[in-house]
């Protein structure tokens, strides 16, 4: 059985350690950029590597990018094969954060043409709660066979988003929390507020009360309303940095959406030039 959204941890621990599975911890902590690494050296799923999301899962900021480029496709597949990571390999995400970092693994894999990946519903700390164990112990495996095949239609760059938003033509989702949205949250962003004519729906909506995704049912019914008739052709997600987007898009792959666009430079390129327009709600 292949999983290609989300995994449980009675589920994961039925095939962790098999053959044809790699398992990637992706903890990240935006105020420590060592807080993941320490995370997993104190102690991880058996048999997971460590994807750093600054230098493994992004590629370098430029002077225009947002906060997390995308990798380049090539040097992010020759990464995978480093990895063990073959064309028919059932790749998971874990982080602790209910999926805000793995998602953004999940969405790459996908990105590059591989179905099998999926996200450990409710995180490190559903798998915790199962009685799992953690161990300390890092592993490598023979380099595999992986190869990209680019959907470059899911991602939009920052002068499309603002070309065809200025004329009608998409719907903005912004999947970070409200307060930053708004332009309460003074702190977080080096400036605070939303792009005009953006929606937001917080990636936090996508879960239940104890960390986990909500049903397909109920994330149907999040959606409907910026995604009138299920047609996601004019929908962009978007975040602080194309990181929690991913989290959106993957809870619509699990309404059972088609695979709507990506602005990937998010918030964080948006704001690099101070002639784009910034709405706040203070």
């Amino acid at each position: 059985m292949a999983f290609n959204t989300i995994i449980s941890a009675q589920e994961l621990a039925q095939i962790v350690g098999n053959e044809d599975v790699r398992v990637f911890d992706c903890r990240f902590s935006l105020k420590d950029p060592e807080g993941g690494l320490k995370a997993y050296q104190s102690g991880h799923i058996a048999g997971a590597q460590r994807a750093d999301m600054d230098t493994q899962l992004s590629s370098a900021m430029t002077e225009t990018s947002g906060r997390h480029p995308i990798p380049e496709a090539q040097i992010l597949a020759e990464q995978l094969r480093a990895w063990g990571v073959n064309k028919d390999t059932q790749v998971i995400a874990y982080d602790d954060m209910f999926g805000a970092f793995g998602s953004r693994l999940w969405w790459l894999l996908r990105w590059l043409g591989h179905e099998n990946v999926a996200v450990l519903d409710g995180g490190l700390k559903t798998w915790q709660e199962a009685g799992m164990d953690l161990v300390t112990d890092e592993v490598s495996y023979a380099a595999g066979d992986f190869q990209a095949a680019v959907n470059d239609v899911w991602v939009m760059d920052v002068d499309s988003v603002e070309a065809q938003l200025a004329a009608g033509e998409i719907t903005l989702v912004d999947a970070r929390p409200a307060d930053r949205f708004t332009g309460k949250d003074q702190q977080t962003d080096p400036v605070p507020g939303h792009v005009p004519g953006a929606q937001n729906l917080p990636f936090g909506g996508n879960l239940t009360s104890d960390g986990k995704f909500q049903s397909a049912e109920a994330l149907n019914q999040r959606f409907a309303g910026v995604i009138p008739q299920g047609d996601v052709a004019q929908l962009v997600n978007m975040c602080g940095s194309g990181v929690t987007a991913c989290h959106n898009l993957l809870a619509q792959k699990i309404a059972g959406y088609q695979p709507a666009r990506l602005f990937i430079g998010s918030w964080s390129q948006w704001i690099r030039d101070p002639k784009r327009a910034v709405v706040t709600d203070v």
